[in-house]
């Protein structure tokens, strides 16, 4: 992952702060220079209209790519320029971007449709996974979704890659069935037979999704409210 893609991970461009904080616009691409360390690098950061971004920070005595940039953990000098460059980023972030809170479409438009339907938004409550995002009724605090990012290998051994995914609980009886169909997959690190695991890119339509996290989300009802549901 780049240095562009972890600090502007779950973010959306907004595109109209764009030209108040000083890009310019040239066919689908916005771009934007600082000088910076004394005026002796130069950063350009380029947004595609699609929201792609990437960045290339040159020395101005040489108008070289400054090379070291890209390797992690790098110390000294090379770790100082990485740092200031960062530092651009991140103001980048604060002014012209809102948050996403996850990378995939179809783990937002999810996410959006519980807070239209429950209004629960997720929370993330471990440092070290913050990818993690919890879905929990306000009233019984029993979750019914967990969205995470994993790599691919964790649900099949033959794939590989980041991916979100959505766990939630279901009738132990309707599980296996789903199981069979593709974008299911036996609960990653809960109970297997009453929790299952989604893939969230786009596999499952969102309507047969939005459908089970609603069923899920019964069964944080209490029993009353469960038979008025």
């Amino acid at each position: 992952m780049t240095i562009e893609e972890k600090i502007f991970k779950r973010t959306i461009i907004d595109f109209n702060q764009l030209p108040k904080f000083g890009f310019t616009k040239s066919g689908d691409v916005w771009t934007y220079s600082e000088l910076f360390m004394n005026g002796d690098f130069k950063a350009m950061v380029s947004i595609t209209q699609q929201g792609s971004m990437f960045g290339t920070v040159f020395e101005t005595a040489t108008e070289d790519e400054f090379l070291p940039l890209r390797v992690e953990n790098m110390e000294g000098f090379a770790g100082e320029v990485r740092a200031e460059y960062q530092k651009i980023l991140e103001n980048i972030k604060a002014n012209c971007c809102r948050i996403n809170y996850f990378a995939h479409p179809q783990a937002n438009r999810l996410t959006q449709a519980i807070y239209d339907t429950f209004g629960d938004e997720p929370t993330f409550p471990w440092d070290k996974f913050d990818g993690y995002g919890v879905f929990k009724n306000p009233d019984s605090k029993k979750w019914y979704a967990l969205i995470m990012t994993i790599d691919r290998s964790k649900l099949d051994k033959k794939l590989s890659g980041e991916i979100e995914v959505v766990n939630i609980k279901l009738d132990e009886a309707k599980i296996p069935e789903l199981h069979k169909q593709n974008g299911f997959y036996p609960a990653y690190h809960m109970n297997k037979k009453s929790w299952i695991t989604i893939t969230l890119d786009d596999t499952v339509p969102d309507d047969v999704l939005f459908a089970l996290v609603n069923e899920s989300h019964a069964f944080t009802l209490g029993k009353h409210k469960r038979r008025q549901a």
